[in-house]
């Protein structure tokens, strides 16, 4: 007996466009969706056959649906949540993110320089120009930003999609400063003109097309990070044992005073 071909509903369709937008991060996590009535004439489809598509998503739990609209859901979290409790604050997890990280970011960075096209190296050029201007303006919070948003773009210009999706569920937790905190990073004497340089050397590599350069400052870039961020936690260690002795006196009781005997 001959297989029955099943035209998709329209439906099914939405979803799968949608669906795809999710897998290639062009919807990401967290975002909100276009309002029903804007979406539906945009893709060009009637209110109820988006309505139902977007059903189709909610029910493999890719949307999230509340009050103020739909959402992408936060996929991830069921193992990035677990993942962050068990790694907060403990200084081995830290060192070996790092080692992880300079392993994943090469293999990123030699894949962007094999496979960025025009729309991720204008990406990528645009925020080297972005990281250069906060630079100047000495704003750390915005510096640690465009470092943030660099990565997640060589991520995505790798166009490898396991890797991007699971880089960016680690840049969540890094946003969070589960492992450290990129401001804190950019406020340590002597980080910020070396960071900037080593993001440029990446970038420069990945728009020549040349892979194992690429890659190679990827690893350096890792490296003095990893190395940077170790020498703030035994500055900050150093500081707590200071503090913790010049505040010692309310821990210790007085000696009783001595009675004075008469002449």
């Amino acid at each position: 007996m001959a297989a029955v071909v099943r035209t998709p509903s329209v439906a099914e369709a939405i979803a799968g466009h949608i669906e795809r937008l999710i897998l290639q991060g062009a919807l990401r996590t967290g975002e909100k969706l276009t309002a029903e009535r804007e979406l539906a004439d945009m893709l060009g489809v009637s209110r109820p056959s988006l309505r139902d598509a977007l059903a189709l998503l909610v029910s493999r739990g890719l949307l999230t649906t509340s009050r103020s609209g739909t959402y992408v859901a936060q996929f991830m979290t069921p193992i990035t949540k677990p993942l962050a409790t068990l790694l907060e604050n403990n200084s081995e997890a830290v060192q070996d993110y790092f080692e992880f990280r300079q392993s994943v970011d090469s293999l990123a960075a030699r894949y962007a320089a094999l496979r960025a096209n025009e729309v991720d190296r204008e990406a990528i050029g645009n925020c080297i120009a972005t990281m250069k201007s906060v630079h100047d303006h000495e704003d750390p919070a915005q510096e640690a930003q465009s470092d943030f948003d660099l990565h997640l773009l060589i991520y995505d210009a790798s166009h490898n999609l396991v890797l991007a999706h699971m880089m960016r569920a680690l840049a969540e937790l890094l946003r969070s400063n589960i492992f450290y905190s990129r401001k804190q990073l950019y406020l340590h004497p002597n980080v910020r003109e070396t960071l900037l340089a080593q993001h440029i050397e990446i970038a420069d590599a990945i728009l020549a097309r040349k892979p194992d350069a690429a890659a190679r400052a990827a690893a350096s870039h890792l490296a003095f990070t990893r190395k940077a961020v170790k020498e703030i936690e035994v500055q900050h260690a150093r500081l707590e044992a200071s503090l913790a002795r010049a505040g010692r006196k309310g821990y210790v009781a007085r000696a009783p005073r001595r009675k004075r005997h008469g002449a």
